[in-house]
């Protein structure tokens, strides 16, 4: 895959409803902005992330900066912070958070109830 190609999801105001609390799918969502150097650093396994889930999970990103209405309805006070949305529940982690804790977090939301 090309560096141009991302697998993660913009989110804006616009389409927060649909892609992240319609979605049937589990949703991690990355709380970030660009001056921000931890949420620099997890961008990369972000994309990873997308990628590995393409089919079983939706990964967006969502800039705070662009939204800051839309982060504060989700309660966002730091960032980076990443919630994993699904059936109206919400697993929330602050900080740069290890591929391998975000990956199992994401295999658990898969797991048939």
């Amino acid at each position: 895959m090309n560096q141009e190609t991302q697998s993660y999801v913009m989110l804006t105001e616009h389409n927060f409803k649909t892609e992240v609390l319609e979605n049937k799918k589990p949703v991690l969502v990355d709380f970030w902005a660009p001056w921000c150097d931890p949420c620099q650093a997890l961008g990369p396994v972000i994309g990873e992330i997308a990628d590995e889930f393409q089919s079983r999970a939706v990964v967006g990103k969502l800039n705070v900066d662009d939204h800051p209405d839309l982060a504060s309805k989700c309660g966002i006070q730091s960032i980076p912070t990443l919630m994993i949305f699904q059936n109206g529940d919400i697993d929330q982690m602050v900080g740069n958070i290890p591929k391998a804790t975000l990956t199992q977090k994401l295999e658990t939301q898969l797991q048939p109830a």
